[in-house]
């Protein structure tokens, strides 16, 4: 599990965090289509909490979670950092990602 917290670099104009956004979403689309990302998501904290959301992945090692998480714009960019933690939940959340696209918001 990777717990995304607010990074040191988030100067940025509104229109460069929109595209970093834009491709820090794609990069999550990318690792679920790859089966790699079994489920993320932001939490609704107040601006100041640095906790922005988390990323469960189905892996066989951190080490290959901070791989993972090294693909991610927005860790690249120094927008977010990842905290990552082993955890171990239901081989049922797999089962979740085919179910995902059906209900997913489409503008996201």
């Amino acid at each position: 599990m990777a717990f995304l917290k607010r990074g040191p670099n988030r100067d940025r104009s509104k229109e460069e965090s929109a595209r970093l956004q834009r491709a820090h979403l794609d990069n999550i689309g990318r690792l679920a289509e790859e089966g790699k990302l079994v489920m993320a998501g932001p939490f609704f904290a107040s601006p100041e909490d640095d906790l922005r959301g988390i990323y469960i992945f189905d892996v066989d090692s951190i080490e290959e979670a901070r791989a993972l998480t090294e693909t991610d714009p927005a860790i690249q960019a120094g927008s977010l950092v990842m905290e990552l933690k082993k955890w171990y939940g239901s081989a049922a959340l797999k089962l979740m990602l085919p179910l995902s696209k059906m209900v997913t918001k489409k503008d996201i």
